[in-house]
């Protein structure tokens, strides 16, 4: 017995819905859980790779004649400054280095171009309106260990006076600037690109130097591969479901055997527990009251008991509610009418039936001899309040 007349109340009524309810959420729990183990999770995770290009201007000169700062023969590389007199060729080397990051290993089977520009340019209040390019260096060397380099050596000289020539055709209009202008193109196979760098040269009577550094780096991201990671699902989640469906299954089972309840008595709990405070049990003997008054609920009985401020006698040998006031007994009982609950409920189907050769006896043969009690009327009771008492 569930201790929850509500509950009792609600198996009663929808008992068979919320078994097959229960049965399907079970079944169903059940069955994600072990589709869930079967079933792992597989996540595609994409892998990428990294290229680097990087290109610089190199340069260098040797020194022609003993002096007091250099030997003849000495090699000067990338200095800040060259002296025009100890070395009056300049060695430029561009240089382009291919490199898969991701492996750290150089890219040789690329292509490089390396194409290296002076360039003379006429300027007035910063806004050029001439210029003049002659190409030092044009030429797609071969890559070696992840490297290309392209070398060219010019006569600074010649240049100086390239543009002493042209400072004197426009003299009072504008100033003649001198870069080196690099261009490099490459194809690494996966990645293609440009670079575009330049620098002012700087010539003057007696020394010449690159004004900035030449340098350019580039990084190429792509997509390798792809790679599939195999995982189980979430543990929690496969015992939640299997304990879903566990309990789902029981309490399935459970409602089952409780089946079927009967509801009017599971309602009639309900009400007992909601009018606890009303209700008192008790005997309500027969003849009590002189008029009875037969109500449809127990409810009623309760409404007419907060009305009159009485209490709720509950017979449970006559299954009866009743409130007495003023000789009125308002009532509720499932029997029936007032006299139908004066006598138990007996069920006559599961009486023995009559003995076999043994008949039943005749109404001449049912006579009440040797009972003095009932042989005369004015000898026995004088009332039904008597007749009951004496019972």
């Amino acid at each position: 017995m569930i201790d929850n007349p509500r509950l009792e109340l609600l198996l009663a009524e929808y008992g068979r819905p919320i078994v097959i309810a229960l049965v399907v959420i079970g079944a169903l729990a059940l069955l994600a859980s072990g589709w869930a183990v079967a079933n792992p999770s597989t996540t595609t995770e994409a892998q990428y790779g990294e290229e680097r290009v990087s290109s610089d201007l190199q340069t260098s000169a040797v020194v022609v004649q003993d002096g007091t700062l250099w030997n003849e023969g000495d090699r000067l590389e990338n200095s800040e400054v060259y002296m025009l007199n100890a070395s009056p060729e300049l060695t430029l080397e561009a240089g382009t280095e291919l490199r898969n990051e991701s492996g750290g290993t150089p890219i040789d089977d690329g292509e490089v171009t390396h194409e290296l520009e002076v360039r003379y340019e006429a300027t007035r209040n910063d806004q050029s309106f001439w210029n003049e390019s002659h190409t030092v260096i044009d030429g797609s060397p071969a890559v070696e260990d992840g490297v290309a380099t392209s070398e060219t050596t010019v006569d600074v000289e010649s240049y100086r006076d390239r543009q002493q020539e042209l400072e004197s055709e426009l003299s009072g209009v504008g100033d003649v600037d001198m870069a080196f202008v690099l261009h490099v193109e490459y194809d690494t196979g996966t990645n293609q690109g440009t670079q575009r760098e330049s620098t002012m040269f700087r010539v003057t009577d007696t020394a010449y130097w690159l004004e900035e550094s030449v340098s350019a780096s580039d990084t190429h991201t792509h997509q390798t591969g792809t790679i599939e990671t195999t995982e189980s699902q979430s543990l929690a989640a496969i015992a939640g479901l299997s304990l879903l469906g566990t309990l789902s299954l029981a309490a399935g089972a459970f409602v089952a055997r409780r089946s079927p309840i009967d509801e009017d008595a599971a309602r009639r709990a309900v009400h007992e527990r909601r009018y606890a405070e009303w209700i008192s049990r008790g005997s309500i003997p027969m003849w009590i009251g002189d008029y009875h008054v037969s109500l449809d609920t127990l409810e009623d009985v309760v409404d007419v008991a907060i009305d009159t401020n009485e209490r709720v006698v509950h017979d449970t040998q006559r299954g009866l509610f009743a409130v007495v006031n003023d000789g009125v007994v308002y009532y509720y009982s499932e029997r029936g009418l007032w006299e139908e609950t004066a006598w138990p409920e007996m069920n006559l189907e599961e009486q023995p039936a009559v003995a076999d050769g043994e008949p039943a006896l005749s109404a001449d043969e049912m006579e009440l001899e040797g009972n003095e009690e009932f042989a005369d009327p004015e000898d026995g009771f004088d009332d039904d309040e008597d007749v009951w008492q004496k019972l």
